[in-house]
């Protein structure tokens, strides 16, 4: 047994943090999110919101200085649904980060999805609140 590991971090998650390497992607989807599509490895935590995995995460995985470390997929054009879950975002970064979010559009999104070292896939109900992360190295 481990100490300080938050405990919705299965195994299998604390595995694939432990070998992503300073530049790699993660993404923490939403349920809506085609994350077997998207995945080379897909941890499932459906039973939990993405905002409690995002906050679990970063309390394990250092984000990357180097290089713009947090994105948000960006809503489609015309899309008036509103995403207040960005600011809950947004209020749990600020714990881990002085980074702000940048939005990227849906396709590109999905294209640095496929190329991510994983997807973790949640019981998110919020449209819009899938982020992409970038690791960077301990200091």
């Amino acid at each position: 047994m481990l100490k300080n590991i938050p405990k919705i971090i299965p195994p299998d998650l604390l595995k694939i943090l432990c070998e992503m390497g300073h530049g790699d992607e993660l993404v923490i989807a939403d349920g809506n999110f085609p994350a077997a599509e998207m995945g080379r490895r897909v941890v499932y935590l459906s039973g939990n919101d993405a905002a409690e995995v995002f906050e679990a995460v970063l309390q394990l995985l250092p984000l990357d200085t180097y290089a713009q470390p947090l994105f948000l997929m960006e809503k489609v054009a015309g899309d008036t649904v509103e995403t207040p879950i960005w600011d809950a975002y947004k209020k749990i970064a600020k714990k881990y980060s002085d980074a702000d979010f940048e939005k990227i559009d849906r396709f590109e999104f999905y294209e640095r999805a496929r190329k991510a070292y994983a997807v973790i896939s949640t019981g998110e109900g919020a449209l819009y609140a899938n982020i992409l992360l970038k690791k960077g190295v301990i200091q």
